[in-house]
């Protein structure tokens, strides 16, 4: 992987799922290289960049966050607890200076869209919108409308015949137990086993959004070499590979949330090592073998 990678930027751009991705293959290549001279690990200060750098190779690996690609009044890396999220319209070049000059793309964008049924899209800046300034659009509608404003970025900007483009399904979550067939009012908290069942699909799951994904890259987005890494139904599997109460909690516990573990369980993040590597596997098949 790092041979393929010499002289080469390889960049994850998209949400903290994604961020994911990018650290299990930072943590599966740097075993590879020893000595600590011969890599680093730097962000930028205000966290949106990072990059490892394996120097023998010449090569890196980035992460970039743009939690919906265009841009977003969430694009802050380090505050973006935000309920009213907005993007806006057209906007894809506003983070996508950033990725100019990468050999290898792999992009994902789902969760942070599914706030409901309906989005907020502005046309105008996104600073200072207000919510009179936002037209209310589906999610399926605003979805596809981001996802084809990343295909024209990167038929603008990539060389197909020298570089990779990639995107990552969406990532399920495990938050209602009854899904499964547990009791109600339950989550991934204290799951030590993955579903058996073959056809399992969580409630939380969107097919709507993939549906709009399939169509786009079957329709107008035909002529775009992308390769889908579809990890949503083996990952739908997996309700006991969530970080639940062992994610890192920035503010203190409250003695309720001590009280009931559920509470504060982290249901959509994965624990590494685990699952995010099997993705990389895929990503990795899918690099040479396309």
């Amino acid at each position: 992987m790092l041979e393929t990678l010499r002289g080469k930027r390889m960049m994850f751009v998209g949400d903290s799922l994604n961020r994911g991705q990018f650290t299990s293959m930072v943590c599966l290549l740097q075993s590879a290289i020893p000595s600590p001279e011969a890599k680093s690990f730097e962000m930028s200060p205000d966290q949106q960049h990072t990059v490892f750098t394996a120097r023998e190779y010449n090569a890196t690996v980035e992460f970039y966050w743009a939690p919906f690609l265009l841009q977003s009044n969430a694009d802050d890396a380090v505050v973006h607890k935000i309920s009213d999220r907005m993007v806006r319209n057209g906007s894809i070049a506003h983070h996508g200076r950033h990725w100019e000059g990468a050999d290898v793309l792999v992009f994902n964008t789902y969760l942070w869209w599914c706030t409901g049924l309906r989005f907020r899209v502005v046309n105008g800046p996104i600073a200072g919108a207000r919510e009179e300034d936002a037209a209310w659009v589906s999610t399926e509608e605003a979805y596809g409308m981001a996802f084809r404003d990343m295909l024209q970025w990167v038929r603008d900007n990539m060389d197909f015949n020298t570089t990779r483009v990639f995107f990552t399904s969406m990532s399920p979550t495990h938050g209602k137990s009854q899904d499964w067939g547990g009791a109600a009012g339950g989550n991934c908290y204290n799951e030590t086993a993955m579903i058996e069942d073959a056809g399992y699909w969580g409630t939380d799951g969107r097919r709507s959004v993939m549906r709009v994904i399939g169509e786009i890259l079957d329709g107008d987005g035909a002529d775009v070499p992308l390769t889908f890494l579809n990890v949503t139904q083996l990952s739908m599997y997996r309700k006991d590979a969530h970080t639940s109460i062992y994610k890192k909690q920035w503010n203190p516990l409250t003695p309720e949330q001590v009280a009931d573990p559920r509470t504060y369980a982290d249901c959509v993040h994965w624990c590494l090592p685990g699952l995010q590597d099997t993705w990389n596997e895929l990503l990795y098949s899918k690099l040479f073998y396309p």
